[in-house]
C-alpha cells in the first residue's frame, strides 16, 4: 500500500515541480528562481512533515513521494554548472549557496514552527 501512495505522491509532485519551477524560472533572467522556489519550499515543507510525526503512510505518500518529486537535486547542479560554463560564476555560487543554506534554514523553520 505505501508503494502505491508513494507512486501517486511522486506522480502529483513531479507535476507541481514542472508548472511552478517552469514558470518561475521564466520570470527571472538573473538565476533559475522557479527550481531554487520548488527546493526551498519544499525543505519547509519537510521540516513540518517532520514536526508533525505522521504516520507512516502519509509520509510515503507526502514526505517521501510528493516532496520527493517536488524537490530536485539534479536539476539544481545542472543549472548551476550551465550557469558556470556561461562565465556567470558569481551567480552560480549564489544560487548554490542560497539553495544549500536556504534548504536548512526553511527545514528547519518548518521544523520549529511545528514542534514549538
Amino acid at each position: 500500500m505505501n508503494l502505491l501512495l508513494l507512486g501517486a505522491g511522486g506522480f502529483f509532485g513531479a507535476i507541481a515541480r514542472y508548472l511552478l519551477s517552469t514558470y518561475g524560472n521564466r520570470t527571472s533572467p538573473f538565476m533559475p528562481f522557479g527550481t531554487m522556489l520548488v527546493n526551498l519550499l519544499g525543505s519547509f515543507l519537510l521540516g513540518m512533515t517532520i514536526g508533525f510525526e505522521l504516520s507512516s503512510a502519509f509520509n510515503a505518500l507526502f514526505a517521501t513521494g510528493f516532496l520527493g518529486a517536488f524537490t530536485t537535486f539534479s536539476t539544481m547542479q545542472t543549472e548551476a554548472v550551465k550557469l558556470f560554463d556561461e562565465k556567470k560564476r558569481l551567480r552560480a555560487a549564489l544560487y548554490l549557496l542560497m539553495t544549500f543554506s536556504g534548504g536548512t534554514l526553511f527545514a528547519a523553520l518548518g521544523f520549529l514552527i511545528i514542534a514549538a
